[in-house]
């Protein structure tokens, strides 16, 4: 048995057996392997810093997954570690071109802001996505008519405003892929009853949204204006779900222009109990497809 083997923590080939990640998954995971080899041996990450040259709060970077990998650095830290299997070695190492791929959302960096590019990366892997929306209806759900009417309300550049759709349109298509996430959105009523872009595309989005929770993986519920004042009354987010056990729940909340991701447990566990205080009062799911028509008679 082997150095690392026996820490019960170390299983590279787990890795590669995901089915739908994305180099931005495959970057934190790889740093978290890092992370527990590193305190198994009770290093510190200045020590680790040194065996690679760079400086501790690098090492702190990519055992985060917020920075690229070099094959030689990881090559050194796994010897610092002690992981001496070749065929252990080999495959860590031959993960790293993985993690370091740029993924698909890449070739919209001139209008991608870097805060969220992270955000989508993360999306693309979830196996579950909980989103609770006070304005607009959840990106993911959204038309593209709707969708233009929700870029342009920032002023968007007439060149950047196609594109930013075509990126919107990309991302929705994971819903209806062969392995889609399980979607739970939760929207206040006045996400639905706000005319944005006019009757027609509100008239369109509805239409879009009954169709949309026809899907088993996706669940719609809505709170109505009649509860008041409510458990998410601080705004919007978002709360991130793996199928790897190596990975934290995240919750994404966006600002104006920057956004804040929280990874800790007991930061997760707060906006779930918060979720969870929505979804009981919210209508049931089973009466959104109610809602909707009754809705949509009335535009």
């Amino acid at each position: 048995m082997t150095a690392a083997s026996t820490e019960g923590d170390f299983h590279p080939h787990n890795l590669l057996a995901q089915p739908r990640r994305s180099s931005t998954v495959l970057r934190i995971m790889l740093g978290t392997q890092l992370r527990r080899l590193r305190e198994s041996k009770h290093i510190t990450l200045e020590e680790a810093g040194r065996a690679i040259r760079a400086s501790h709060s690098k090492v702190s970077r990519m055992e985060l997954g917020r920075v690229s990998f070099r094959v030689r650095d990881i090559a050194d830290l796994l010897t610092v570690y002690g992981v001496t299997d070749e065929t252990e070695r080999e495959t860590m190492l031959s993960l790293v071109s993985q993690a370091n791929a740029p993924g698909w959302w890449h070739n919209y960096d001139d209008i991608l802001p870097p805060w969220f590019q992270a955000y989508v990366g993360l999306e693309q892997a979830a196996a579950s996505i909980r989103n609770y929306e006070v304005q607009f209806v959840p990106g993911l759900l959204q038309t593209e008519d709707y969708a233009r009417a929700v870029i342009c309300l920032a002023d968007t550049p007439k060149d950047e405003v196609a594109r930013r759709v075509q990126l919107r349109m990309i991302r929705c298509e994971m819903l209806i892929s062969a392995d889609p996430p399980h979607l739970w959105a939760v929207v206040d009523e006045a996400v639905l009853r706000r005319p944005l872009g006019g009757p027609d595309v509100m008239r369109g989005q509805i239409e879009h949204l009954l169709n949309m929770i026809k899907l088993p993986n996706i669940t719609l519920q809505i709170v109505p204006f009649s509860v008041g004042g409510h458990a998410a009354a601080g705004g919007p987010f978002s709360v991130l779900r793996f199928a790897e056990s190596d990975l934290p729940d995240v919750v994404y909340l966006e600002q104006l222009t920057s956004a804040i991701y929280l990874d800790k447990r007991e930061d997760a566990d707060r906006y779930l109990a918060v979720m969870e205080r929505l979804c009981l009062q919210a209508h049931p799911a089973s009466e959104s497809k109610a809602f909707l028509t009754e809705l949509l008679e009335t535009l």
